[in-house]
C-alpha cells in the first residue's frame, strides 16, 4: 500500500468516525456567527438612548435585580456600552437556574428578563459546545472530533496537493459544467483547500476553550518560550476581616476605579469571586462586545485595596493572543469582514463530512464493464490472433448473440 493510499485510508475512516460531530459543530457555528448583529436587530433591550451621565453603581444595578428574586445571588454584573444596556447574572436560589436581567444602566429600569436556556442562540451554543450533553461529557465529545478534524484536513491537503503543473487549474477551481459526481468531488476538495487556513485558526481557538493544554500551548508558542511569572499569580485577599463583613460599597469603589483608570473603555465586566481567595475583578474592554482588547483590575473584596492592575499593553504576546481567542473563533477580530470569512468557512467545513459521505458512497458504484463485454473482448483478441478471418467472423458473431 502506498503512502497516499494509507493517507485516503485514514482521511476517510476518520471522516466517517467524526463527521456527524464535525456537521453539527460548523453549522451551529455558523448560526451563532452572526448572534449579536441578529439580536440587535429583532431585540430592542439590547439598546439604551445614551444620557451623557455616569452610569449607576454596581450596587444600585444588582439590589433592582435581585428586588423580586428572594434568596437570590448576583456575582457577574455587565456595563455592555453607553448605548446598551447593564446585564446582571442572577442564581436562583435551590438550584432553580439562572436568570439574566437587563437593566438601564442611568435610571437602573429593568428592560428584559431572561432565561438563558430559553434563547435561541444560547441554545445553538449549549450545542455547539456540548452537544446538550452534560458539559464535561460533551466537551471532550466536541474537542475529540475537533482534534480528529483537524487530522482529516491536514491529510486533506497533502492528498489534494498537485503533483503536476496541468493540474494546478483543475486544483483551484471547480468544475461546474461536469456531472454532478465531479462537481461533488471538485466541491470537496476545492472548498475544502481554500476554508483549510481559517478552519485551522478556528478550530484551535474553540479547542483552547476545551482543554488546557491547548490554551498553554499557544501561551507559550506566542511568547517563544519566555516564562511571565507574574501573570501565573493567583491573588488573594490578605484582610483580616475576610468572612467578616461583606461590604457591598467595595464593588462601587473598583468600579469607579476602573473607569478612572480606563477612560476611553466601552465595556466593563465586574465579577465577585464568591470563592476563598476573597477578591473582585474588573475588565475594562476597549470595544463593546469585542474581548481583545483590555485592562484588568483586581481589588480586595473586604477592603477595597487595589491588588494588581494589568492594561492591555502590559500583557504578554501569549495572554494576549489567548485573550484574542474568542474574537478569533467568531472571526470578529477582523470586523464584520471577518465575520463573514469565519461564516463562509464555517459552512464549507459543515459541507465537508455531506460530499466526502457521497464521494466514499459513489466509489463502488462507478461504472465497470459488465462481465461478459470483458470476457467478450478477450475472446476477440485471442482469435484476432489467430489471423484467419472466417474463425474471427463466426466466433465473434456466436460471442455478441
Amino acid at each position: 500500500m502506498t503512502f497516499k493510499k494509507v493517507l485516503l485510508f485514514i482521511h476517510r475512516w476518520l471522516g466517517l468516525i467524526s463527521g456527524i460531530v464535525v456537521f453539527i459543530v460548523c453549522i451551529t457555528g455558523c448560526i451563532f456567527c452572526f448572534q449579536d448583529e441578529i439580536q440587535d436587530v429583532f431585540y430592542s433591550y439590547r439598546h439604551v438612548e445614551d444620557q451623557h451621565r455616569p452610569y449607576l453603581p454596581p450596587s444600585t444595578l444588582k439590589a433592582n435585580a435581585l428586588k423580586n428574586n428572594t434568596g437570590a445571588t448576583a456575582s457577574y454584573l455587565y456595563y455592555y456600552g453607553r448605548q446598551r444596556p447593564a446585564g446582571v447574572l442572577v442564581n436562583l436560589p435551590k438550584k432553580k437556574g439562572m436568570l439574566y436581567v437587563y437593566l438601564n444602566p442611568y435610571t437602573g429600569q429593568i428592560t428584559h428578563t431572561e432565561n438563558p436556556t430559553k434563547n435561541f442562540f444560547i441554545i445553538v451554543e449549549y450545542i455547539h459546545l456540548y452537544l446538550l450533553l452534560p458539559p464535561k461529557i460533551g466537551s471532550m465529545v466536541v474537542g475529540i472530533s475537533v482534534i480528529i478534524f483537524l487530522a482529516i484536513m491536514i491529510t486533506g491537503i497533502v492528498l489534494w496537493w498537485p503533483k503536476r503543473k496541468s493540474d494546478r487549474k483543475r486544483s483551484f477551481t471547480v468544475k461546474w459544467n461536469a456531472r454532478w459526481r465531479r462537481i461533488n468531488y471538485d466541491l470537496h476538495n476545492v472548498l475544502g483547500f481554500y476554508a483549510t487556513a481559517v478552519a485551522i485558526v478556528i478550530a484551535l481557538t474553540g479547542l483552547s476553550m476545551v482543554f488546557n493544554f491547548v490554551r498553554e500551548g499557544i501561551y507559550a508558542t506566542a511568547n517563544l518560550g519566555k516564562a511571565y511569572p507574574q501573570e501565573k499569580i493567583v491573588l488573594k485577599s490578605d484582610s483580616l476581616m475576610r468572612g467578616k463583613i461583606n461590604n457591598t460599597k467595595v464593588a462601587d469603589q473598583a468600579f469607579a476605579k476602573a473607569l478612572a483608570g480606563s477612560p476611553k473603555a466601552e465595556m466593563f465586566f465586574i465579577s465577585e469571586d464568591a470563592t476563598a481567595s476573597g477578591t473582585i475583578g474588573v475588565g475594562a474592554y476597549a470595544t463593546s462586545l469585542y474581548y481583545y482588547k483590555s485592562d484588568q483590575y483586581t481589588f480586595d473584596k473586604y477592603t477595597g485595596k487595589q491588588l494588581k492592575i494589568t492594561t492591555h499593553e502590559q500583557k504578554s504576546p501569549g495572554m494576549k493572543m489567548n485573550e484574542m481567542n474568542y474574537d478569533l473563533h467568531v472571526g470578529q477580530a477582523l470586523g464584520l469582514p471577518g465575520k463573514i470569512i469565519a461564516f463562509l468557512a464555517t459552512l464549507i467545513c459543515a459541507s465537508l463530512p455531506i460530499t466526502g459521505l457521497i464521494i466514499w458512497l459513489g466509489k463502488g458504484k462507478k461504472g465497470k464493464p459488465k462481465k461478459g463485454k470483458k470476457i467478450t473482448h478477450k475472446k476477440l483478441v485471442k482469435l484476432a490472433s489467430t489471423g484467419n478471418p472466417a474463425i474471427i467472423q463466426t466466433n465473434s458473431e456466436q460471442l455478441i448473440s
